[in-house]
C-alpha cells in the first residue's frame, strides 16, 4: 500500500514528545505525495504540522486499532514498533492493573510496588497444566510451560530473570521456585521443597540490601538449579551465586543500607542468647550508619531475623553453627568500629589499648588481641633477601582494614552457600533439571564503577543468547510451517563481547596492569586508549583521562577508572589471615584454610547444539589468551560467566524481563522515560524488531475465516474448502504477495497488514451500517408519514363532527327557546284563573264558617245538659249501692262470730291435752332462756334510761324555776320594751332562718352539681382507665409477641449457626479421613516399593493383623506385658532396644499401672473413711436385729418365690403361647393389633399386682411365725404392756399405741385357731402395719446400695473429667504452641499429632489382640483337655452301650430330616474365608450383577455377619469384617481411576452400613422394620465401632469417586463452557500473538462441545442409579461437580482476558441454562447445584450489563452478590470488546465500583477453591427386603455358602 492509503485523514499516528516519550496525534487531511508535512491534531485539540521525508522513511509510526489495545502478548500488535509497545504495557498496567505482558518468548513484569492476590495455591493449580497461550500473562504460566517441556521433551529448562534494581527480579524467582515447589512437590518425607523455599529468606539476608532503588535490592547474581527425579518430582537443588558486592559492607551511599543480616542482628542483640556479642543498636557502628536511616518502612528486622533463624535450622544448620555465624558478623561491626589514632609523623598509626570494639572482635573470632593490633597497623614486606615490618599510614590502614571485612564477609558468604547446597543435596539420581537464574539487569548511574562494568558484561553475553534463541524460534517457526526462509538483520554484540573478553581486551589490559608493581589506574586508562581508539564500541570522553566509554547493546555508559585495580585485586594482606587462621574456633580456621579458587564447579551438561543454523557475527571472535592468568575478580567473574552460559546454551530458556515504572517506588505509577530506557535494555524493543522483520502476525486459517468472513464474498463462501477460501480472499484483498505467506495451518503476515484487514473489515461494517441505517431512516421515515396522515384523518373527523355538534346545538337552542315562550304564557293565564279561584273560596269561607259556629254553640248546650244529668244519676246509684253493702256486711260478721265460737270451743278442748303441750315446750326452753336474757338487758337498759331521765327531770326542773325567776325580773324591768324587741328579734331570725335556708338550698344545689360533676368525672376516668388497660393488654402481647419471634429468630440464628458448626466440624473431619487414607496409601506405596517381591500372607491369617484401625469385638480387658517382657528376654537385649513398639507397650503399661495406682490408693483411703463412720455410728447407736425372724422371713421368702416362680413360668409360658396364636390370627386376617396391646397390658398389670400380693402375704407370714414364737416362749410370763415392744425388721421408732395395739392383735390371733380368717380382726391392722415397715425397710436397704453404687459411679466419673480436664489442659498447650508456628510448620505439628495419636491406639490394639491370642491358647487348652474327656465319656458310653445293644433285637430305623425355613443367614467355614472374599470383593465385576438386587455383595456379607453373630462367634465377626474391608480398599486401589467399580463399591459399603445399622437392634434404626425383618437382627454382638470404621471408608470411598469424575470432566469444562460456540456466529475471533503457538500445545488438540458434558453426566447418573446408590448420595455427588464446573470455568474467566467480552457472557448463559435444564430433566433440582453455580450466572450477567452510568453501577452492585469485589474489578478490568463498536469499560467506573463495595467484608482470595469438596452426609436408608428373599446367583461362584 502506498503512503497516501496509509496516511489518509483521521489516521492516527505516534510522534516523539519529550515529555511522554511518544503521544498520539490525528491526521486533519489526506497526505498526498510530494508533501513535506503532515497536518495533526493532537490530543489537547492542538494543531501541529509534522515534517516529514518519505525518501530516507522518516514517517510517523502509525497507532494500532483500539481493538488491539491491551493485547496480552505484544507480538499480537499489527504495528509492531516502539511507541505501541509501550503504550500497550501503560495501557495494561494503568487501566487494567495487569502487570505480566508477553513480548514473544519474553514475559515483562512492571514491578506494581503493591502486594496483589494473584500468587495464592488457588492460582498455582488454576496455571498448573494450562498451555501457555490459554491463560492471562503470568510468571506461573512460564513455571508452567518450563515444567512441561521438561517433562514431555527430556530436556533441561532455565528461567532467566533480569531487570535493573528494584525492578522485581528476586520476587518474580521466588513465585517461580515456589511453582515448582507445589507442582513437582518431593516423593518422600525429606521435604526439599520446602528447603528449597527455606533458602530464600537466607540469602535475602545475607546478599540483599536497601538501595535508593529498591528496599531489598539483591546484591548478587544468583542461578539455582532445581533437580527432578524421573517422576519429575523435587529430589535437591543446588545454587551458585556471582559477584557479591563486597563494597557494600565497609561503605553505603546516603539514604541505603548495608546488608540487611546486620541491621536483624542488632534488632535482636537483647536476646539472651545473644549478649555475649556485645552489640547496641546499629547507628552505633561505623559500618551501618553510612547511609543515615537504618531502617525501612514496614520491615521489622527483628521479625525477619527470627525468619531467617527458622530456615536455617530448616536447613540443618546446628544451633553451634547459627551462633558461630552470628559471631563472625557482629565481629564485622566490631571492626569496623574500632579506632584508628594517626601518629604525629603522619605514617603510622595505632589503637588505643583499651579500644572495647578490638576486643570484641577478637574474642568473637578467637584470634590473639595482640597479635590482630598489631598487623592492622603493620605490614610484611618480603624481598629475595629478608623480610621487612613496615608501618602504614591512616588511610593505609583503613583500606586494609575494610579489605579485611570485606574478606571476612564474602568467605562467610561463601560458607553459608556451601552448606545451603548440602543441605539440598540428595543421593538420588538427578534426571533433569529447572535453573532459575536471578541475575542483575543491565545498570547505568552518574558515576559508574568495576562492579557496573561486571554487570553490563554479564547482560552483554546474556543479550546475545537471548538474540540467537529468538531468532532460532522464529526459524523453526517458519520452517515448521513449510514457508521460504529469509535471512533477518540483528544485532549482533559479539565485538562488544570481543572488546571486554578478548585477548588484550579491557579486562586482560586490567589483569596486566594489576600484575605491574606500580600500576595504576589512570595508566591502565592510557593502555585501553592506545589499544582500542578505533573500536566502535569504544570511546573516550572529552573531558577525562580516567575514564572511557563502551557502546553497549542497551546504551553508551561511561565508566570511572578509580578503583578499579583495587577491586580487581581485591588484596588482604597475608598476615592478617594468618591471625585468622589461628583461631580457635574450628568454624572460623575452616573459613581461611581453604582459600581454594572459588570458581565453582559446573556439574552441567555439556551444550547439546539443536539449532539448525549457526547464527555468526560480522567478524571472527579474538582467541582467548593463552597467558596464565592470576585468579583476579575479573578472571574469576569471567570464568563463572562462561560456565553460566554452557550452562544455559544446554539448556531451554525462557525469560522473565522485569521492569520498573517509576524511581519513587509508587503504586501504579508509570513514568514512560524509565520504562522505555528498561525496554530498550532487557532486549524486549529487539525481540519486536526481529518479530517485526518477518512476518509477526500469524492466524489459523479457521480463526481467519471466522473474522474475515464479512470480506468474502457469496460465491467464495460456498467452497467447503476454508484454506482454499482464505487464500483467495487473501489474493485479492492484498496485491503485493510478499506481505503474507501460506503457512501449513496458519497465515503469517507481514506488520501492518492485519491493520489494513481490520480497516476493510471496519469499512465493511461501516458499509454495511450505513445501509442498516438507511434502511432503518426510511422506515422510520415512512411511519412517520403513515403516522402524520392518521393525525390528519383523526383532526378531520373532529373538525366535522365538531360542526355538526355545533348546528345541533343550535337547534336544540332554539326549539327550547320556543318551549320556553309556550310555558311563560300558559304560567301568566295559570295566575290570573288562580287570583281569581282564591277570591271566590274566601268568599266561601267566610261563609260556611258563620253557619259552623252557630251550629256549634247549639251542640254545646245540649252537651251541658247531658253532663248534669250524669252526676246527678251517679250520686242516687252510688247512695242505693252503699245501703246494700252495709247490710252485707252485718250479715258476714255474725256468720263469723258464729264460726268463731266454734273454733275456740275446739281449741280449749286441744289445749288440755299433754301432747299439745309437749309440742309447745318443744324449744321453749331455749326461748325462755333468751327471752330471760333479754328481759335482763331490757331491765338494766331501762333501770339506766330511767336514771338519765330522774337526772334530766331534776336538771330542766331546776333550769326551769331559774328561767321562770329570771323571766319574771326581766319582765318586772323591762315589760313594755320587752315584746317590741322580742319581735323584732323574731323577725330578724326569720329573715336569717330564710336566708340560711336559701343559702343551703343553693349550697345543696352546688353539691349535687359537683357530685354528678365529680361521678361523670369519675366515669370518664374509669372508662379511660379502662382504655389504657386495654391498650396495656395488647402492648403487653405484642411485646410478648415480639419476644416470641425474637426468640424464635434468635433460635433459627442459633440453629442455622449450629449446622454451620456441625457442615465445618463434619467437613473437617472428612478432611482429616482424606488426609488418612493418602498418608495409609502413600504408607503402602513406599512399602510396596521397598518389597522386592509381591508377598502374599497365608490364605487362613487375616491382613488386619498389620493394621490397627479396626476395633476387636471381645469385651476381655487388656493383660499385662508378660508377653512383651518374655520376648524381650527371648530377643535379647540389643534386638529388643530396637523394638519400638514393645518400648511403647513398656511406657503405656507404666503409665496404666500409675493410674491404677492412684485408683486404688483413693479407693483404700475411702474404704478408711468408711470404716471409721461405721465404727462411729455403731458406738452410738447400738441396733439389735432379730436374726431368727431374719432367716424365717427370707426362707419363707425362697419358698414362696420358688413356687411362685414355677407358677409364673408356666402360665407366662401359656400367655405367650395364646398371644402368639392371636397375633398369627390377626397377621393372617389383617387384623388391627389392639388386642395384642391389651392382652400385653393386662398381662404387666397382672405380674405387678401379683407381685405386691405375694409380698403382703410373705410379710404377713413372717409376723404371725414371730408372734407365735415370742408366744410360745413366754407363756409363763405376763408381757408387759408398757414395755417397749419389739418387731422384727421394723424401723427403731415405733408409735407406743401402734405397738400396744399390734401386741392385742397378735394375741388374739395366737389364741385363736390356725384359722387365717381371723385376720380380718383387729390383730390384723398391726400385722400389716409392721409389714410395710418391713417393706420400707426392705426398699431403703435397696435404696443404700443403689446410692452406694452411685456414689461410686459419680467418683469413678469425677475420676475420668479429672482425666479428660488434664488431657484438654495438655491439648490446650499444644494448641497454643501450634499457633505461634507457621502455617505449614502448624500443618507438619497436626500431621505429627496424628501420626502418635494413631500410634498410640495401634499399639492399644495390638495388645488387645496379643491378649486375644493369649486368650485363645488357653481356650484352646482348655478345650483339647475338655474334648478328650468328652471322647473318653463318650467311648465308655459307647462300650455299655454296645454290651446292652448286643442283646436286644436290631431293627432298621430310617431317620428323616425335619425341613427348616430359610432363616436369612449363610454358613461358611473358617478356611473359605479368603475365598469368599476374593469371589465376593476382589475378582468381582459390576457386569456380573447386571438384573440383579441392587447391592447384592453387601447383603450376602451381613448374612454371613449375621450367621457368625448368631453361632456367637466373635472371631469369625471380626475375621470377615476386617477381611472385607482390607479387600474393599485393594479393589479401590487397584481401580483408582473406574468409575464404575469405585460407585459400585460406594453403594455396596454404604447398604453394608445401613444393613448394620437396621439390623443392629437399635430401636431408632428399627422404626421402618417389618416383624420379619426384626427377626433378623443381630443377637450378640454391639457392632457400633464398626460402623464408624465403615463410615470413614465410605468418606474415602466418596472422595474417590468425586475425584475420578472431576479428572473425566475437568478436560472439558474450559473448551464447552468458555470456547465452544453453542451459539453459532456468536462469537467473534480476535487477533492473537506469538503465545498461541506455545510449544506446549499438541497439534490437533481435541475441542469439548456442551453436549459432551452432558453425556459424562448422563453415563454418571445411569450408573450410580443402575447400581442402587442411594439417591442422596446422587444429590451430593452432582452438587460437588457443579460447583467444580462452576470454580474452574470461573477461575480460568478471571485468568483470560479474551473470554471476557459480551459474546462470552451470552453463551456462558446459554450452557449455564441447558445444565440447568438437564438438572430439571433427571429430578436433581433439590440437590443445591445451581446454587452453587450461582458465581458464575452472576459473571455472566456482569459481562452483558451496560457499563456507564451510576445506575448502572448500582445494578451491578445489587446483582452481583455472589461475587467478591476483587472479582468483579477483575472481570471489568478484563472486559474486551471483540470490535471497534464496543465500548471499554472506563476508570472511572471501575473507581465507582470500588467505593460503592468497599464496606463488604470479603475474602482476599481472588479465585475459587477448585479443590474444595463438601462434607458428605450418609442419611439412613433401610432396606425393604428380608434376608430370606435373597437370591444367590450362581455366577458368584459361592456354592460353599450353606443357608441357614
Amino acid at each position: 500500500m502506498s503512503y497516501s492509503e496509509l496516511y489518509s485523514r483521521y489516521t492516527r499516528v505516534w510522534i516523539p514528545d519529550p515529555d511522554e516519550v511518544w503521544c498520539s496525534a490525528e491526521l486533519t487531511k489526506d497526505y498526498k505525495e510530494g508533501d513535506k508535512s503532515l497536518q495533526l491534531r493532537l490530543e489537547d485539540d492542538t494543531i501541529r504540522e509534522y515534517p516529514i521525508d518519505v525518501q530516507n522513511n522518516q514517517v510517523p509510526f502509525l497507532r494500532n486499532p483500539d481493538i488491539l489495545v491491551g493485547e496480552n502478548d505484544l507480538t499480537a500488535l499489527s504495528h509492531l514498533h516502539e511507541p505501541a509497545v509501550l503504550h500497550n504495557l501503560k495501557v495494561r498496567f494503568l487501566e487494567s492493573n495487569h502487570i505480566y505482558t508477553y513480548c514473544g518468548i519474553v514475559l515483562v513484569a512492571i514491578n506494581p510496588y503493591e502486594q496483589l492476590p494473584i500468587y495464592g495455591q488457588d492460582v498455582i493449580y488454576a496455571y498448573s497444566g494450562q498451555n501457555m497461550g490459554d491463560m492471562d500473562p503470568h510468571i506461573f504460566a512460564v513455571a508452567e510451560e518450563a515444567y512441561k517441556q521438561m517433562a514431555r521433551d527430556e530436556k533441561n529448562q532455565s528461567i532467566i530473570v533480569s531487570g535493573e534494581s528494584g525492578a522485581g527480579k528476586t520476587v518474580s524467582a521466588k513465585y517461580a521456585m515456589r511453582y515448582f515447589a507445589t507442582v513437582g512437590g518431593s516423593a518422600s518425607d525429606t521435604n526439599i521443597e520446602e528447603k528449597v523455599l527455606a533458602s530464600s529468606p537466607i540469602m535475602e539476608a545475607i546478599g540483599n540490601a536497601k538501595t535508593t532503588r529498591n528496599d531489598n535490592s539483591s546484591r548478587f547474581g544468583k542461578f539455582i538449579e532445581i533437580g527432578f527425579d524421573k517422576k519429575y518430582h523435587i529430589i535437591g537443588a543446588n545454587m551458585r551465586t556471582y559477584l557479591l558486592e563486597k563494597s557494600r559492607v565497609v561503605f553505603q551511599a546516603e539514604d541505603e543500607r548495608n546488608y540487611h543480616i546486620f541491621y536483624q542482628l542488632c534488632a535482636a542483640a537483647s536476646l539472651p542468647e545473644f549478649k555475649e556479642l556485645a552489640l547496641t543498636c546499629a547507628e552505633d557502628f561505623f559500618y551501618t550508619s553510612h547511609g543515615g536511616n537504618t531502617a525501612i518502612e514496614g520491615v521489622d528486622d527483628a521479625e525477619d531475623f527470627e525468619k531467617t533463624r527458622q530456615a536455617l535450622t530448616l536447613l540443618g544448620v546446628r544451633e553451634s553453627h547459627q551462633i558461630s555465624i552470628f559471631k563472625i558478623i557482629a565481629s564485622i561491626l566490631h571492626l569496623g568500629s574500632v579506632e584508628i589514632q594517626a601518629e604525629r609523623d603522619g605514617d603510622s598509626c595505632s589503637i588505643p589499648p583499651q579500644d572495647e570494639h578490638l576486643s570484641n572482635f577478637c574474642r568473637l573470632l578467637g584470634v590473639e588481641h595482640s597479635q590482630m593490633e598489631h598487623w592492622l597497623c603493620h605490614r610484611k614486606l618480603v624481598t629475595t633477601s629478608e623480610t621487612y615490618v613496615k608501618t602504614m599510614s591512616l588511610q593505609q590502614v583503613v583500606n586494609a582494614r575494610n579489605a579485611l571485612a570485606k574478606h571476612i564477609y564474602a568467605q562467610l558468604f561463601s560458607w553459608i552457600v556451601e552448606h545451603i547446597n548440602k543441605a539440598l543435596q540428595t543421593s538420588l539420581k538427578q534426571h533433569s533439571f529447572i535453573g532459575v537464574l536471578d541475575i542483575y539487569g543491565f545498570e547505568t548511574f552518574e558515576v559508574n564503577s568495576f562492579e557496573q562494568f561486571c554487570i553490563n558484561y554479564a547482560n552483554e553475553k546474556l543479550q546475545q543468547q537471548f538474540n540467537s534463541h529468538v531468532f532460532k524460534l522464529e526459524q523453526e517457526e517458519y520452517m515448521k510451517e513449510q514457508i521460504p526462509w529469509t535471512l533477518i538483520d540483528f544485532y549482533d554484540n559479539q565485538p562488544c563481547i570481543d572488546l571486554i573478553e578478548a585477548k588484550l581486551g579491557i579486562l586482560d589490559l586490567l589483569d596486566e596492569e594489576c600484575k605491574v608493581p606500580k600500576g595504576t589506574d589512570q595508566n591502565w586508562a592510557q593502555k585501553l586508549y592506545e589499544r582500542h581508539s578505533n573500536s566502535q564500541h569504544f570511546q573516550k570522553p572529552r573531558m577525562s583521562n580516567t575514564a572511557f566509554i563502551v557502546i553497549h547493546f542497551a546504551d553508551k555508559v561511561e565508566y570511572l577508572s578509580d578503583g578499579f585495580l583495587e577491586k580487581n585485586r581485591d588484596t588482604v594482606y597475608e598476615e592478617q589471615i594468618s591471625v585468622l587462621k589461628a583461631s580457635k574456633f574450628p568454624i572460623v580456621a575452616d573459613l581461611f584454610h581453604d582459600d581454594k579458587d572459588s570458581v565453582p564447579a559446573s556439574n552441567t551438561a555439556k551444550s547439546r547444539s539443536s539449532s539448525k543454523i549457526n547464527i555468526r557475527s560480522s567478524r571472527p571472535p579474538m582467541k582467548a589468551s593463552n597467558k596464565e592468568h592470576k585468579k583476579s575478580v575479573g578472571y574469576q567473574f569471567r570464568t563463572s560467566l562462561n560456565l553460566l552460559m554452557e550452562t544455559l546454551n544446554a539448556t531451554t530458556p525462557h525469560y522473565v524481563r522485569c521492569i520498573k515504572p517509576n524511581d519513587e517506588k509508587l503504586p501504579f505509577h508509570f513514568d514512560p522515560k524509565r520504562a522505555v530506557q528498561q525496554l530498550r535494555a532487557c532486549g524486549v524493543l529487539e525481540t519486536i524488531r526481529i518479530s517485526a522483520a518477518g512476518y509477526p502476525s500469524r492466524w489459523t486459517y479457521p480463526d481467519f475465516f471466522n473474522r474475515y468472513r464479512v470480506l468474502m464474498k457469496k460465491r467464495e463462501l460456498a467452497n467447503t474448502d476454508k484454506k482454499s477460501i482464505c487464500k483467495s480472499v487473501l489474493e485479492s484483498l492484498i496485491k503485493d504477495p510478499d506481505k503474507f505467506q501460506f503457512g501449513r495451518t496458519k497465515i503469517f503476515f507481514r506488520a501492518g497488514q492485519v491493520a489494513y484487514l481490520e480497516k476493510l473489515r471496519a469499512d465493511k461494517f461501516r458499509e454495511a451500517t450505513i445501509m442498516i441505517q438507511k434502511t432503518v431512516r426510511g422506515w422510520l421515515q415512512k411511519v412517520k408519514y403513515r403516522r402524520l396522515k392518521a393525525a390528519t384523518l383523526t383532526l378531520q373527523r373532529f373538525c366535522r363532527g365538531y360542526l355538526a355538534r355545533r348546528l345541533a346545538e343550535h337547534l336544540r337552542r332554539t326549539r327550547a327557546a320556543i318551549v320556553f315562550q309556550k310555558q311563560y304564557r300558559m304560567q301568566r293565564a295559570r295566575l290570573a284563573y288562580r287570583r281569581a279561584c282564591r277570591a271566590a273560596v274566601i268568599i266561601q269561607s267566610f261563609t260556611r264558617a258563620m253557619f259552623v259556629r252557630r251550629n256549634y254553640r247549639q251542640v254545646l248546650k245540649e252537651y251541658k245538659a247531658t253532663v248534669i244529668q250524669k252526676y246527678a244519676r251517679g250520686w242516687m246509684a252510688r247512695r242505693h249501692f252503699q245501703q246494700q253493702r252495709e247490710a252485707a256486711i252485718v250479715i258476714q260478721c255474725a256468720f263469723r262470730r258464729l264460726k268463731a265460737k266454734r273454733e275456740l270451743k275446739a281449741l280449749k278442748i286441744e289445749a288440755r291435752s299433754a301432747e299439745h303441750l309437749k309440742r309447745l315446750n318443744v324449744g321453749m326452753e331455749n326461748k325462755v332462756v333468751q327471752l330471760q336474757r333479754k328481759i335482763d338487758d331490757q331491765n338494766k337498759e331501762f333501770k339506766t334510761l330511767s336514771e338519765q331521765l330522774s337526772a334530766v327531770t331534776s336538771t330542766h326542773a331546776m333550769e326551769v324555776e331559774k328561767l321562770k325567776r329570771e323571766l319574771a325580773h326581766y319582765q318586772q324591768h323591762q315589760e313594755a320594751e320587752s315584746s317590741l324587741q322580742l319581735q323584732e328579734e323574731v323577725q330578724s331570725l326569720r329573715t336569717e332562718l330564710q336566708k340560711a335556708q336559701s343559702e343551703r338550698k343553693v349550697l345543696e344545689d352546688a353539691h349535687h352539681r359537683e357530685n354528678g360533676e365529680l361521678r361523670k368525672r369519675v366515669a370518664d376516668l374509669e372508662h379511660e382507665n379502662a382504655l389504657l388497660k386495654d391498650e396495656k393488654e395488647y402492648l403487653n402481647n405484642q411485646i410478648l409477641s415480639q419476644s416470641k419471634a425474637e426468640s424464635s429468630q434468635s433460635s433459627l440464628e442459633e440453629s442455622l449457626l449450629m449446622k454451620k458448626e456441625l457442615e465445618e466440624e463434619r467437613s473437617r473431619y472428612q478432611n482429616l479421613v482424606k488426609e488418612y487414607s493418602r498418608l495409609e496409601q502413600r504408607y503402602e506405596s513406599l512399602r510396596d516399593e521397598q518389597t522386592p517381591g509381591h508377598r502374599k500372607n497365608p490364605s487362613n491369617q487375616s491382613s488386619l493383623e498389620s493394621d490397627s484401625n479396626y476395633p476387636s469385638i471381645s469385651t476381655s480387658e487388656i493383660g499385662d506385658t508378660e508377653d512383651a517382657l518374655q520376648q524381650v528376654e527371648e530377643i535379647g537385649a540389643e534386638k529388643a532396644a530396637m523394638d519400638m513398639t514393645v518400648f511403647l507397650k513398656l511406657q503405656k503399661r507404666v503409665r496404666e499401672l500409675e493410674q491404677e495406682r492412684k485408683k486404688l490408693q483413693v479407693q483404700l483411703e475411702k474404704e478408711q473413711q468408711d470404716s471409721k463412720k461405721a465404727q462411729v455410728e455403731q458406738q452410738n447407736n447400738g441396733i439389735d436385729v432379730d436374726q431368727d425372724a431374719d432367716l424365717a422371713y427370707n426362707s419363707l421368702k425362697r419358698q414362696e418365690l420358688e413356687s411362685e416362680n414355677k407358677k409364673l413360668k408356666n402360665d407366662l409360658n401359656e400367655l405367650r403361647k395364646a398371644v402368639a396364636d392371636q397375633a398369627m390370627q390377626d397377621n393372617s386376617t389383617h387384623s388391627s393389633p389392639d388386642g395384642y396391646s391389651l392382652l400385653l397390658n393386662q398381662l404387666k398389670l397382672a405380674n405387678e399386682e401379683l407381685e405386691v400380693r405375694k409380698e403382703e402375704v410373705l410379710i404377713l407370714r413372717t409376723q404371725i411365725v414371730n408372734a407365735d414364737q415370742r408366744r410360745l416362749a413366754g407363756k409363763s410370763t405376763e408381757p408387759n404392756i408398757n414395755a417397749r415392744t419389739s418387731w422384727p425388721n421394723s424401723e427403731k421408732h415405733v408409735d407406743q399405741e401402734d405397738a400396744i395395739e399390734a401386741y392385742h392383735g397378735v394375741c388374739q390371733t395366737n389364741s385363736h385357731t390356725e384359722d387365717w380368717g381371723y385376720l380380718n380382726e383387729d390383730g390384723e391392722l398391726g400385722l400389716a402395719y409392721q409389714g410395710l415397715k418391713q417393706v420400707a425397710r426392705l426398699l431403703e436397704a435397696q435404696l443404700q446400695a443403689q446410692s452406694l453404687e452411685h456414689e461410686e459411679e459419680v467418683e469413678r466419673l469425677k475420676a475420668q473429667v479429672e482425666a479428660l480436664k488434664e488431657d484438654m489442659d495438655k491439648q490446650q498447650q499444644t494448641f497454643c504452641q501450634t499457633l505461634l508456628l507457621s502455617p505449614e510448620a502448624q500443618v507438619e505439628f497436626g500431621v505429627q499429632q496424628e501420626l502418635s495419636r494413631l500410634t498410640n491406639e495401634n499399639l492399644d490394639f495390638k495388645e488387645l489382640v496379643e491378649k486375644l491370642e493369649k486368650n485363645e491358647r488357653k481356650l484352646k487348652k482348655q478345650l483339647k483337655i475338655y474334648m478328650k474327656k468328652v471322647q473318653d465319656l463318650e467311648a465308655a458310653q459307647a462300650l455299655a452301650q454296645n454290651d446292652r445293644t448286643h442283646h436286644e433285637l436290631t431293627r432298621q430305623v430310617t431317620v428323616q430330616r425335619k425341613e427348616k425355613d430359610f432363616q436369612g443367614m449363610l454358613e461358611y467355614h473358617k478356611e473359605d474365608e479368603a475365598l469368599l472374599i476374593r469371589n465376593l470383593v476382589t475378582d468381582l465385576k459390576p457386569q456380573m450383577l447386571s438384573g440383579t438386587v441392587p447391592c447384592l455383595p453387601a447383603y450376602i456379607l451381613y448374612m454371613c455377619v449375621r450367621h457368625a453373630d448368631y453361632t456367637n462367634d466373635d472371631l469369625k465377626v471380626h475375621s470377615l469384617l476386617s477381611s472385607t474391608i482390607n479387600g474393599i480398599k485393594k479393589v479401590l486401589k487397584k481401580h483408582n481411576d473406574d468409575f464404575e467399580m469405585t460407585s459400585f463399591w460406594l453403594s455396596n459399603t454404604c447398604r453394608f452400613l445401613h444393613c448394620l445399622k437396621q439390623y443392629s437392634g437399635d430401636e431408632g434404626f428399627m422404626t421402618q422394620n417389618t416383624a420379619k425383618q426384626n427377626e433378623h437382627c443381630l443377637k450378640n454382638f454391639d457392632l457400633t465401632e464398626y460402623r464408624q470404621v465403615l463410615s470413614d471408608l465410605s468418606i474415602q470411598i466418596y472422595q474417590q469417586l468425586i475425584k475420578i469424575a472431576e479428572g473425566l470432566l475437568q478436560p472439558m469444562i474450559v473448551s464447552a463452557m468458555l470456547e465452544n460456540e453453542s451459539i453459532q456466529g456468536l462469537s467473534g475471533v480476535r487477533p492473537t500473538g506469538y503465545r498461541k503457538r506455545s510449544s506446549s500445545m499438541v497439534d490437533g488438540e481435541s475441542s469439548y462441545c456442551l453436549e459432551a458434558i452432558v453425556r459424562q453426566m448422563n453415563s454418571f447418573h445411569t450408573v450410580m442409579c443402575d447400581q442402587g446408590l442411594d439417591p442422596e448420595i446422587i444429590l451430593q455427588v452432582f452438587k460437588q461437580l457443579f460447583y467444580m464446573i462452576n470454580a474452574v470455568t470461573l477461575n480460568n474467566l478471571l485468568l483470560r482476558k479474551d473470554a471476557c467480552s459480551w459474546s462470552t457472557g451470552m453463551q456462558l448463559r446459554y450452557n449455564i441454562s441447558q445444565l440447568e435444564e438437564w438438572l430439571r430433566g433427571k429430578n436433581l433440582q433439590q440437590s443445591g447445584a445451581v446454587q452453587t453455580m450461582e458465581p458464575l450466572i452472576q459473571a455472566a450477567q456482569l459481562l452483558q450489563l451496560k457499563k456507564k452510568t451510576q445506575e448502572d453501577a448500582e445494578a451491578i452492585c445489587s446483582l452481583c452478590t455472589s461475587l467478591s469485589t476483587q472479582q468483579i474489578v477483575k472481570i471489568l478490568n478484563l472486559y474486551t470488546p471483540l470490535n471497534e463498536f464496543e465500548e471499554r469499560v472506563t476508570v472511572s467506573f471501575i473507581r465507582t465500583i470500588q467505593a460503592q463495595l468497599q464496606e463488604r467484608n470479603d475474602p482476599q482470595q481472588l479465585l475459587l477453591d477448585s479443590k474444595h469438596m463438601f462434607p458428605v452426609l450418609f442419611p439412613f436408608n433401610p432396606s425393604a427386603l428380608t434376608m430370606d428373599s435373597i437370591h444367590i446367583p450362581a455366577c458368584l461362584n459361592l456354592e460353599f455358602l450353606s443357608e441357614v
